[in-house]
């Protein structure tokens, strides 16, 4: 069964994330499913944004256009 819980989850930085001369102003996600799960890169702890995966699909393509 799908889930949104992201913990244990297998989390991506953004290849534009630098750890020397960037601004870290990035953020990461985690696939969970059902929903891809999203994440302040400098502040893990901080809470996680859970967005329906067809969503964020959207969202992708609407960036590259």
């Amino acid at each position: 069964m799908p889930t949104r819980d992201p913990s244990g989850a297998r989390w991506f930085t953004s290849s534009y994330t630098t750890g020397n001369g960037g601004d870290g102003s990035c953020v990461e996600v985690a696939f969970t499913g059902e929903a891809v799960a999203v994440r302040d890169t400098k502040d893990r702890d901080g809470g996680t944004l859970a967005v329906p995966a067809p969503a964020w699909t959207h969202f992708l393509t609407d960036l590259r256009h």
